[in-house]
């Protein structure tokens, strides 16, 4: 090309429409995998349903990303005993069996103290708490709870009660890279969860909202008191628990 000579038009009109092209194309496959990412719990749901199928946490997902690895030994709910279920019920969601995967009050609450500007503070079901350990991220905020409760109220509806129980107590992390309340069981007080007593049932169910800070085995007398609060509603649990039965 001669010096000075303008360069033509329509070179510079190909390559912007490929540019735009281009982004197009890379702007459809993101919505396509968002979409994916979006619907995934949904289809997800469907396959845990099964009583074989034994679903891993998304912090389990990252132990494993990090190369930490855990500790997870799956156990079916019949074998677990009623010590841990009963406790960590009273302890977690005490309308568990009477609700369709959400508290509706308590989450009416965490929404006024949104709007006031408080701190986030928990309200979460055990079907939130299991949508939440599957297939979303840990941590409190607002975002993930609005995300939360259509998960929850979906997973309640398909999944039977005894299989969310199961669920939840076979991915709740229990201590640094430990989860389920097999291997906690035989973490903290080196015995299967079937043969823990009432008091070490509760200590691991109040441990559950800081199972790094909190150690059922050594507990502070704060957490002692706690623990002996729910061991006591566990005995008195009666009619609460009967979906679990």
């Amino acid at each position: 090309m001669v010096k000075g000579e303008r360069r033509p038009a329509g070179g510079s009109r190909r390559k912007r429409s490929r540019e735009r092209r281009w982004g197009r194309a890379w702007l459809r496959r993101l919505v396509a995998v968002l979409v994916i990412l979006a619907l995934l719990p949904f289809g997800l749901t469907l396959l845990y349903r099964i009583s074989w199928v034994q679903p891993v946490s998304t912090l389990m997902l990252a132990d494993l990303a990090t190369l930490q690895g855990y500790d997870r030994r799956w156990v079916p709910l019949e074998d677990m005993g009623t010590a841990v279920p009963y406790a960590v019920m009273m302890s977690e969601d005490g309308q568990f069996c009477a609700h369709s995967g959400v508290d509706w009050g308590a989450l009416n609450t965490v929404v006024s103290d949104a709007f006031s500007g408080e701190r986030p503070r928990g309200a979460s079901t055990i079907p939130m708490q299991t949508v939440k350990n599957l297939f979303l991220w840990p941590g409190r905020s607002y975002v993930r709870k609005v995300m939360e409760a259509p998960l929850a109220l979906y997973f309640d509806a398909v999944v039977p009660k005894r299989r969310i129980m199961e669920i939840y107590l076979n991915i709740a992390e229990w201590g640094p890279n430990v989860y389920g309340v097999e291997a906690a069981a035989q973490y903290h007080f080196g015995r299967p969860a079937t043969d823990l007593s009432a008091r070490q049932a509760a200590l691991l169910a109040v441990t559950l909202p800081n199972p790094v800070g909190r150690n059922p085995a050594s507990p502070s007398a704060g957490l002692g008191r706690l623990a002996s609060i729910i061991e006591r509603r566990a005995y008195r649990a009666g009619a609460y628990v009967g979906c679990l039965d």
